[in-house]
């Protein structure tokens, strides 16, 4: 999968911390310079939908009804007719710049736009009708580049050769941010994956960024209104939403809010584990949490980690099992699919947790995967090669229905 605008650069970052790409002996380096755009240019450009286009990168996924929807990083939201997953059929493209996640609602569509979050009605998913522009609500997209405004944002990236006598030539002042089904009451909810950033749960649309929860009431479902940001720390990934509680991945562990009053979030606990690229899925009683090394993970561990949570303020890991780069993952009936990047997708029996490890179903080692979805009529599997579906009805043997395959672009 692709990274999002926020992750593009802390790459860069992460990248030049161990050295960035030195071109001589004396003081040129490479490295990618952000481009940059008022954010008040892009409130001019059209976010209505048009025909259907390449899927050219993955970045999130999402299932509403019969529909899926493929976020294609910074760039909009590919919509497919899933009535039949052995044949999706692509119906409208949304062009949202700077678009990284999504989530839906009694058919309304929420994105994120940069820093605005655009509302759109989904009564006829192959021609969505806008509705509104939430603006300035994920302020830690802007950014301050080389004495520019913070009004600007960052629309793309270019290599760039410059000289200069230490690494980072040009000063920067800014941030940069960038789940499963829900049976909570509140609506009529679709479903992400475990690497979701936006997430929905009684009446509320909640949305992670590196450093905080957003919350926005969306009891009128058509007219969202923003209502507050609860600072969290750094390393904020992911957001997984069960029953009437949030599960927050960090890259150095998990932070457990319960809504039962869904607009006044409680922290109940912190589960702490070593600084590691962090998604989660849970069910009733244990946290499913997978850690993984690579470059925006600095940890030394590829492994999956069982938390007991049935006392979900005091989190406990009962058993960890090593895996080779264990990403997204997806728990539906006792199975456990796991995710392991470029080592394809995993299946295990987790019926009982303390065995997981020894009870691999099956390994589809050609198949690049980064998170999953167990769906109502098919698992569906998200990848830097594009998206494919399955049938798992046979938990032991799943069957390939059908791929969207990526087309780079040139």
């Amino acid at each position: 999968m692709n990274l999002t605008k926020t992750f593009l650069f802390l790459g860069v970052v992460i990248s030049c911390l161990f050295g960035c790409d030195k071109v001589d002996n004396t003081s040129y380096y490479k490295y990618k310079l952000p481009i940059l755009e008022k954010m008040a240019n892009i409130r001019l450009q059209a976010v209505t939908p048009i025909a259907p286009q390449p899927v050219n990168a993955t970045g999130k996924i999402y299932i509403y009804k019969d529909y899926l929807f493929i976020n294609e990083p910074t760039k909009g939201v590919h919509i497919f007719n899933n009535a039949n997953p052995s044949n999706p059929i692509p119906i409208s493209f949304l062009p949202i710049s700077g678009n990284v996640d999504m989530a839906v609602k009694d058919n309304v569509l929420y994105a994120d736009n940069h820093v605005d979050l655009l509302v759109y009605d989904l009564t006829n998913p192959a021609s969505p009708s806008f509705l509104k522009r939430v603006e300035d609500v994920f302020k830690q997209n802007y950014v301050n580049w080389n004495g520019t405004s913070k009004l600007h944002v960052i629309v793309g990236y270019k290599d760039t050769t410059v000289a200069a006598t230490s690494r980072w030539p040009i000063n920067y002042d800014g941030n940069f941010s960038n789940g499963g089904p829900n049976t909570s009451a509140g609506g009529n909810y679709g479903q992400g994956g475990s690497m979701a950033r936006f997430t929905l749960a009684n009446d509320h649309l909640y949305t992670v960024d590196w450093s905080s929860l957003n919350l926005f009431d969306v009891s009128d479902t058509k007219n969202p209104t923003f209502r507050k940001n609860i600072l969290l720390g750094g390393g904020i990934e992911t957001i997984f939403p069960h029953k009437n509680n949030l599960f927050i991945g960090t890259n150095t562990g998990m932070i457990i809010y319960s809504i039962e009053d869904a607009a006044a979030p409680v922290k109940l606990s912190t589960y702490s584990h070593v600084r590691a690229c962090d998604p989660v899925v849970v069910n009733d009683y244990y946290a499913f949490v997978t850690l993984r090394t690579g470059n925006l993970c600095p940890g030394e561990v590829n492994v999956l980690e069982v938390v007991d949570i049935k006392d979900l303020t005091k989190p406990t890991r009962v058993k960890a099992f090593t895996m080779e780069n264990p990403h997204g993952l997806g728990f539906a009936d006792d199975m456990l699919y796991i995710c392991e990047g470029k080592f394809g997708l995993k299946s295990f029996d987790a019926s009982d947790v303390l065995k997981i490890g020894d009870r691999q179903i099956e390994h589809f080692k050609s198949l690049n995967s980064t998170d999953v979805i167990p769906g109502p009529k098919s698992l569906i599997v998200v990848g830097e090669g594009g998206v494919c579906q399955y049938d798992y009805s046979d938990k032991k043997k799943i069957k390939l229905l059908s791929c969207i395959a990526v087309t780079p672009i040139d």
